[in-house]
């Protein structure tokens, strides 16, 4: 559930539709309590800043301040700086993109971008289609439009094609105003799966027959750990697609430095509605970040980068199949941050919430995940900032949880009891390897 904002606001009857129409989840205050050292966060998406080379971050800043002085402290065009823009296309023809720096335009993290195009296409009862589950960011930046989120389901290959063209012709068919298709294909967050090549050239060819933009958020797409994804769906169609990339989860997530590649045809209304909104971003900022990417070897720290998040993942994995009852179900992610638990769908993660933040750990119930109330017993798991051992510790807790409530389940009749396979074994996942 969620709940509206305080009644008895005063100026509630004065806020902007949109505005007043968002929402504060019941849980907020639990993840309050969840930030306690004694609980065990399996929650929050935060990249595990300790891993980063402080020496050398260091001798960025100096080199900026010392070499371009006030320059670098005074503001400067909407568009950010070209010589980070370079940089940023350079980054990117590692995922077979080819573009010119005068088609990127920088942005305050990813999730501004995302909140700028929703301002440039959305008026209220227009639709956006997004894969379900989606990031929740993404949901919150659109909601304040009044847009009607439609959900496309993912499997372990990613997106659906088919049921994509499906839901577009439906749409279509309805009267709908389908602005855009907002897609997470590389490493999803929050489901952890990657859409295969095959399936690439299929939802393009939906989307442009549909006459709708896709826009492609990729701020995992370097975090592979057995391999490299596909390439980019903006490699493939450079008229229709809209790329968003981040270096929050391969620098320094504080310095908020995203950008947007976007096609000719939508640059400068983009650029016009970033300037109204911030009328630039921190160009002391994109500085560092220039002088990071293209003096020093930032591709050493990425791979270590990838070797750290790898083995909490496998750490996040063999806990699962150690620890878990049998009934639960998850995927084996091939990079990011995140693996996603389905549980029998006699359980509410939810509502489960509180019980398990009394037995210390923390996790987002999949319901955040949804516009439309799906997701009730789902739920996702971050291994990306815990360690190793804290990550074991965290999944017995929750395991002990999850236990005693299908334990409860099964003492008023609502589940049968454990048979359990001849081998022991645990049951086979959504996603792949359990």
């Amino acid at each position: 559930m969620l709940r509206a904002m305080r009644a008895d606001d005063p100026f509630l009857d004065r806020y902007a539709h949109g505005t007043r129409a968002m929402t504060a989840s019941e849980i907020r205050a639990l993840f309050a309590v969840a930030s306690r050292p004694e609980v065990v966060s399996l929650a929050g998406g935060m990249p595990f800043t300790a891993a980063l080379p402080f020496d050398v971050i260091g001798e960025v800043v100096a080199e900026v301040l010392a070499q371009e002085g006030a320059a670098s402290l005074q503001n400067l065009g909407g568009q950010g700086d070209p010589r980070l823009r370079e940089a940023l296309v350079e980054l990117m023809t590692y995922e077979g993109i080819h573009a010119s720096e005068g088609e990127v335009i920088v942005t305050a993290g990813s999730q501004q971008a995302l909140d700028l195009l929703a301002r440039m296409f959305c008026d209220p009862g227009d639709v956006i289609v997004a894969e379900g589950p989606a990031y929740v960011g993404a949901l919150s930046a659109f909601s304040q439009y009044q847009v009607e989120v439609c959900h496309v389901p993912l499997d372990d290959r990613g997106l659906d094609p088919s049921a994509l063209d499906e839901a577009l012709a439906r749409l279509t068919g309805q009267g709908k105003r389908v602005k855009f298709l907002y897609t997470v294909p590389n490493y999803h967050n929050p489901a952890g799966v990657t859409m295969d090549a095959d399936r690439r050239p299929r939802v393009l060819e939906s989307a442009r027959r549909h006459g709708v933009l896709v826009v492609e958020d990729n701020p995992y797409g370097r975090l592979g750990f057995e391999g490299d994804p596909p390439p980019a769906l903006r490699a493939e169609d450079a008229d229709n697609v809209v790329y968003l990339g981040s270096l929050s989860k391969v620098f320094c997530p504080g310095l908020r430095i995203g950008w947007a590649l976007v096609p000719p045809a939508l640059r400068e209304r983009m650029i016009l509605v970033k300037e109204a909104a911030d009328l630039c971003s921190s160009s002391f900022a994109q500085s560092v970040a220039y002088r990071y990417f293209s003096r020093y070897p930032w591709r050493q720290t990425l791979k270590e980068l990838r070797d750290v998040y790898r083995e909490r993942r496998d750490t996040m994995l063999g806990a699962l199949d150690e620890d878990f009852p049998a009934g639960a179900s998850w995927n084996r992610p091939l990079g990011g941050f995140y693996v996603w638990l389905g549980l029998p769908d006699q359980l509410d993660a939810r509502a489960m919430l509180a019980k398990a933040i009394a037995a210390r750990v923390a996790y987002v119930p999949g319901g955040a995940f949804y516009a439309d109330g799906q997701g009730a017993s789902q739920l996702r798991l971050s291994y990306c900032f815990p360690t190793p051992d804290r990550i074991r510790e965290g999944v017995r807790r929750l395991a002990g949880v999850v236990a005693e409530e299908l334990d409860l389940i099964r003492a008023i009749g609502g589940l049968p009891k454990i048979q359990r396979d001849v081998d022991g074994g645990p049951p086979a996942s959504w996603g792949g390897v359990q």
